[in-house]
């Protein structure tokens, strides 16, 4: 992996041969060219870290620093000039140029390593994160675009944390922060010093590594997550499996713990050119992964198709009412009904099972029912733990204001009574478009 990149244009082949061995000696990957177009290819294509430009070409070097530095605005290398001249009026003329040091020739060679390798890590101190000391975006982009123009065989993988705004909510930054940083050193400990890890963001992952290797560190990386990721959950929330945002007397989906999603890329079965092609590509397959309960991976795969290989998947906008109340049941499946939802309603709890076959709905409004039996708590039980149901959304209405119990039946969604339609479709419109991911 090319993380310490230095370009050096000079027309001398012998002392560009000689400062190449001294840099590659301190680990630097060099590339040498003879003139300044050929340096604006390798610029365009590898972002060096430093440029070396030597007055010892034809054009004006004070002229080609200043283009230098408008065709690299964003990424802005490191500028050091190589001259023959001792001149005071020739170091501040590159200096007030544009140049970041001017380096007299002839130069000590552990010098020359020595100043060099300063600039680099002056370079690179101020790209870390705070809370992973990796290495932040700007750096991460860089090392892409190297991926795609170094004509190796790799695998990007995009690694978040789900849930982890619920997360910080509940236990904090402090608590966050300490998570982050244990799976950066579970990502770390997985990977070659020849691999790349940086962020893309704060709870977002960037690794670039051979491809032969990567479904086994994601899988590594999910069984390690997954079994650390309780230690950060109190006792009460590690058991339960999920947490709690609010009151009993609000309405309130299940906060599942936090777990994670790795997208995965390579070039083995898709050649790209370009970094906006890399990042969409992948940020398509890391929503794959996100869209499994749980942690996940996916990895792209080659692709085959032929003619009307296709199939569109049908939206399922089915929804079953379980409402004893029957002037309430009216209201539900008039209001579902003028909002293109197709609605079967059933007033007693012995029918659900048999209303769902052949229906099969996305949704299930189901109440509780009476204080004293609750029957509603084992239809949910029944239909999430016990048959093929349990991808079903079941939102669950009750007077009785308990939400752990509701939500350990299996209920997607605890609503207490009363409550206001508007909520309700809400949260039906959530589901729905979920479901039909």
């Amino acid at each position: 992996m090319l993380v310490k990149v230095v370009l050096l244009i000079d027309k001398r082949k012998e002392q560009s041969v000689r400062y190449k061995k001294i840099l590659e000696g301190a680990g630097v990957t060099v590339f040498t060219v003879s003139d300044f177009a050929m340096g604006l290819n390798i610029m365009n294509s590898f972002e060096p870290d430093l440029i070396l430009i030597s007055d010892s070409l034809k054009i004006d070097v004070k002229k080609a620093i200043e283009q230098i530095k408008v065709l690299t605005y964003n990424t802005r290398p490191l500028i050091a000039v190589l001259s023959k001249s001792n001149h005071i009026q020739d170091k501040i003329d590159y200096l007030d140029a544009g140049a970041d040091d001017f380096l007299s020739e002839p130069i000590n060679s552990e010098e020359f390593k020595a100043r060099i390798c300063a600039h680099l890590r002056r370079s690179f101190e101020n790209c870390f994160s705070d809370k992973t000391m990796l290495f932040n975006s700007k750096i991460s982009y860089k090392m892409i675009k190297r991926a795609i123009n170094e004509k190796k065989q790799w695998a990007i993988m995009l690694i978040d944390v789900d849930n982890l705004e619920f997360y910080k909510e509940i236990y904090g930054e402090l608590a966050t922060d300490k998570l982050l940083q244990t799976y950066s050193a579970i990502i770390q400990s997985s990977l070659e010093k020849t691999d790349y890890i940086g962020q893309l963001s704060d709870d977002d992952f960037i690794v670039i590594m051979p491809p032969d290797k990567a479904e086994k560190v994601a899988n590594y990386l999910i069984y390690a997550f997954n079994t650390v990721v309780s230690k950060f959950y109190s006792e009460a929330d590690a058991q339960r499996g999920f947490v709690f945002m609010s009151g009993d007397d609000e309405a309130e989906d299940k906060v599942s713990l936090v777990s994670t999603s790795i997208g995965i890329i390579t070039n083995q079965y898709k050649k790209y050119t370009d970094i906006k092609e890399v990042i969409g590509s992948l940020i398509t397959t890391h929503k794959l992964a996100k869209y499994k309960t749980g942690s996940n991976y996916i990895m792209e795969r080659p692709k085959i198709s032929a003619d009307n290989a296709v199939v569109e998947k049908e939206i399922n906008k089915n929804i079953l009412i379980m409402e004893p109340d029957e002037a309430l049941s009216i209201l539900l499946e008039a209001t579902a009904i003028m909002q293109g939802y197709k609605v079967r309603v059933v007033n007693e709890f012995d029918e659900i099972i048999q209303a769902i076959k052949g229906f099969e709905p996305s949704i299930i409004i189901l109440d509780a029912g009476d204080a004293q039996t609750l029957k509603g708590l084992d239809i949910c039980r029944k239909l999430k733990f016990e048959t093929a149901n349990s991808a079903v959304n079941i939102i669950f209405t009750t007077t009785v204001h308990d939400k752990e119990m509701v939500l350990n039946a299996g209920a997607d969604l605890y609503l207490p009574k009363p409550y206001e339609l508007s909520v309700l479709f809400g949260w039906i419109k959530k589901f729905n478009e979920n479901y039909n991911k």
